[in-house]
């Protein structure tokens, strides 16, 4: 069979045509690390891959609201501890009111320190996170959601816990304030509740009244004492549910951080290259591409006006 020169010139531009085109993909491959660049080197592995991106992206998506929880119930407990402290000074200071010996005035001193305290624990009661959402709205506020109201204290958000979904659980991102503050069941009477403010706001004005018996002072100080205990139980009650859901938070972010994991390991295995074997997989392409080279070269001394000239 007699081979032109020519054709002898076309085949051997094609195989290093060929040659290059694979040298120039392993490169690419080696540049970006990854195995499958396209959905049309592997389909079943690219698919894989995907599925395993969208598993991160959900994962991350569940960080964010477990972080936004635990932030939310981080400054819940904080507030409900501070709450706590003030009801303690409050209780300290009505319990030095039943002493018999004290005048009218001192006990309207001692009545404007607990009004003080009152409107220190509102204030604790109305605070707000970082995002500007209240911590004990509810369902949700825009406004504080516990008001002054001439007949006392009044609960104007919305019942219920804000929740924030992760992991297949709920997690809360408020607290119910009107069950917190405004409805303490009291174990003597069931059925009935005890609002922290009202008790305050009762206690305030019994005490800064005057010319009342010793008996009736008395009466004053034992209700008041029965019902900030009540109020005080309520919101430690509260604050070791905060407690708890931090720690649940904590268990729950191990879970998602491993689930991301897993499926960034997946991500990896699918689509990834080993650098290794395509490095001496590279090397190896390189020495023929090399070799081609040199016998096109050679190839194209074979022609006789070669010879001729």
């Amino acid at each position: 069979m007699r081979i032109a020169s020519a054709n002898a010139y076309e085949s051997s531009i094609s195989n290093l045509q060929t040659r290059q085109a694979a040298l120039t993909d392993l490169q690419e491959r080696l540049t970006s690390g990854k195995r499958v660049l396209r959905a049309s080197d592997d389909p079943a592995a690219a698919a894989a891959a995907e599925r395993a991106l969208a598993a991160q992206q959900r994962s991350d998506s569940q960080l964010r609201a477990l972080d936004a929880s635990r932030n939310a119930m981080a400054l819940s407990e904080s507030a409900l501890g501070n709450a706590g402290e003030l009801m303690a000074q409050a209780r300290e200071l009505l319990v030095s009111a039943g002493n018999g010996s004290y005048s009218d005035f001192e006990r309207q001193a001692i009545a404007n320190s607990i009004r003080g305290l009152r409107n220190d624990l509102l204030a604790v009661a109305n605070r707000q996170d970082g995002a500007g959402r209240y911590l004990f709205g509810g369902q949700g506020s825009n406004t504080p959601p516990l008001v002054d109201a001439p007949g006392g204290v009044i609960y104007v958000g919305t019942d219920g816990q804000l929740q924030a979904g992760a992991a297949g659980n709920a997690t809360p991102l408020s607290i119910d304030g009107r069950s917190a503050w405004l409805q303490a069941e009291d174990p003597a009477n069931p059925g009935t509740t005890v609002s922290l403010f009202d008790a305050m706001d009762l206690v305030i004005d019994e005490l800064g009244t005057p010319g009342r018996s010793s008996s009736e002072i008395a009466a004053t100080v034992s209700q008041g004492l029965s019902e900030f205990d009540i109020a005080s139980d309520q919101l430690a009650s509260w604050r070791s549910r905060a407690g708890e859901t931090l720690n649940r938070i904590d268990g729950l972010e191990l879970r998602v951080q491993q689930a991301k994991l897993d499926a960034q390991t997946e991500q990896s295995e699918a689509e990834d290259l080993d650098l290794l074997a395509a490095i001496s997989d590279f090397q190896n392409r390189q020495s023929g591409y090399d070799a081609a080279l040199k016998t096109y070269s050679i190839v194209q001394q074979m022609s006789l006006f070669e010879y001729l000239r």
